[in-house]
Parts: structure tokens; C-alpha cells; sequence
């Protein structure tokens, strides 16, 4: 789970270093991803059979809530700044708990309850929420998209925790079902939304490829394998330490230095998630 909230935090970086049109990035670094996908999806379908039906069915769901999650978050930044959208999609570290609890029956232990809100105010301090910015579009529309692609992100991590947990011997399937259905939507959104231009410079393709490589194959083959094994809320929490690596990535190699705030939220977020987990849970809801 680390190592894949680690390919993730890359993400924004090589969107920044690509700077196309968001529609484009998330409709291509979903396309670009199939590519390698599906032999490694044929390889495992050769050892293991082919992923069970109504599992192919949760991973179209799974993906079509990435490719939406993809979309709103990049229109989200447009309205109200990476910031504030940053700390809005990481609402997942509620909804998904929630979501495994209402339909999987997993208890949420209250030491997580209680450090929810630490995580949380970390991640606002971490992504520079308090320094404030010029916002030029819609702010409730923006908060509405951030929110909402927040609860997608959570919806996608659920259906592919359910995925790994029936059928644990398929990893590649789901993530490649999955990214294929998520170019899909995204496209499809991205056509309505931003429009889709494909004309693009020879060094935004190469950072596009790098995004699709790291921060869709690698990180959901591993997240894929991760979740299954955790408890949701470990899962979710775990995953919040993605914008803290984004910050190191963003000072190594856009020499982006972080203020005394952020670093102080990214200490936050870090010894909150740490406390959260440090001892099983005894008190369950």
C-alpha cells in the first residue's frame, strides 16, 4: 500500500510537467496503461483462469468510478486550487471505511475514529489549504466536484478491495478491466467537459507515458494487492500519505520547497495514521 500511495504522489508532478488539457491526462494515462495491461493480464489468466464474471462486472463499475474520480478532481483544481482539492478527494479515508462497513460488514475500531480528524487537518496543512490563493472559478462548483470525486475514489478502492478479497490470485485482471473502463468514462467525460485534444508535444507524451507506467500500473497493481490484506480503514489511511511523498517528489525534482506549515502537516498526518494502526483496535463500532 506505501509503495503504491508512493507511484501515486508522482502523479501530480508528471501531470504539471506534462501541462496538457486535464481531460487529455486522465483519459490518456487510463489508454497508454492498457497497453502493458493486458499481456501481463493474458500471463496471469494463463496460470490462474480467467477472472470470474461477476467480478469482471465489479471491476467495469470499479473503473468507470476511477475515470469520473479522474476527471472531477482535475475540474475541482481549476475552481478552487490543487490545495482545497486535495484535502477534498481525500475523503475517502471516511467514505471508504463507511462504504465496508455498510456493505461488508468490517467494524471501523475507534483509535481510527479519533485520529480521522488529525489525518485530515494534516493533509489541509500539508497541501497549503491555510496559505490561502487566488481561486478563478467557481468555488461551491469546485467543492462539489472535489467531494464528489473523493467519494468515487473511495467507491473505486471498495470494488477492488471486494475484487482481491474473492479472488486473490487475480491481481492484473481487475486493475486492466478496470483502466480500460476507466478511459472509457473519463473520455467520454472529458469530450462533454474539457474537450479531448490529442495534439500534444513529444515531451508531454513522454511524461503522459511515465504517469501511465507509475502512476496507474504500478500503483494499482500494488495498492490491488495491498488492500485485500487490510483492514479498510488501514487501507484508507495508508493512502493519505500519498500528498506527503508528492511533497518530497515535488522538492527532489521540481526543487519546490515546502513551508514550515506543510511540513508540519505532513509530521501530522504521518505520527496520526501511525497512532491509528500502532496496536490492534479493542473498541469497534
Amino acid at each position: 500500500m506505501v509503495g503504491g500511495a508512493a507511484c501515486l504522489s508522482a502523479s501530480a508532478m508528471f501531470v504539471k510537467l506534462a501541462d496538457i488539457n486535464a481531460g487529455t491526462a486522465a483519459f490518456l494515462r487510463c489508454a497508454i496503461a492498457v497497453l502493458p495491461l493486458v499481456p501481463l493480464m493474458l500471463l496471469e489468466q494463463r496460470r490462474h483462469g480467467a477472472l470470474p464474471r461477476p467480478l469482471r462486472g465489479y471491476a467495469v463499475l470499479a473503473g468507470v468510478f476511477l475515470g469520473a474520480d479522474y476527471v472531477m478532481w482535475t475540474l475541482s483544481i481549476l475552481d478552487i486550487g490543487a490545495a482545497v482539492a486535495t484535502v477534498l478527494i481525500n475523503v475517502q479515508v471516511i467514505v471508504f471505511p463507511v462504504l465496508s462497513r455498510l456493505f461488508g460488514g468490517n467494524r471501523i475500531p475507534r483509535r481510527f475514529l479519533y485520529a480521522t480528524p488529525f489525518m485530515l487537518t494534516g493533509i489541509a496543512l500539508a497541501s497549503g489549504v491555510l496559505q490561502g490563493g487566488r481561486q478563478s472559478g467557481n468555488t461551491v462548483r469546485g467543492v462539489a466536484l472535489g467531494m464528489a470525486a473523493g467519494v468515487a475514489y473511495a467507491a473505486y478502492l471498495y470494488l477492488s478491495r471486494l475484487s482481491g478479497q474473492r479472488s486473490p490470485q487475480h491481481v492484473v485482471s481487475p486493475v486492466c478491466v478496470s483502466t480500460a473502463a476507466a478511459a472509457v468514462a473519463s473520455g467520454l467525460i472529458a469530450l462533454l467537459a474539457t474537450g479531448l485534444p490529442l495534439a500534444i508535444s513529444a515531451a508531454a507524451w513522454g511524461w503522459i507515458i511515465a504517469l501511465a507506467l507509475l502512476g496507474q500500473v504500478a500503483a494499482w497493481i500494488l495498492i490491488s494487492k495491498g488492500s485485500p490484506r487490510l483492514a479498510p480503514n488501514t487501507a484508507a489511511a495508508l493512502l493519505l500519505l500519498q500528498p506527503v511523498m508528492a511533497i518530497g517528489f515535488a522538492l527532489l525534482i521540481l526543487h519546490e520547497t515546502p513551508t514550515l506549515v506543510q511540513l508540519c502537516g505532513c509530521a501530522l498526518v504521518i505520527a496520526s495514521v501511525w497512532l491509528a494502526h500502532r496496536t490492534p483496535g479493542t473498541t469497534n463500532l
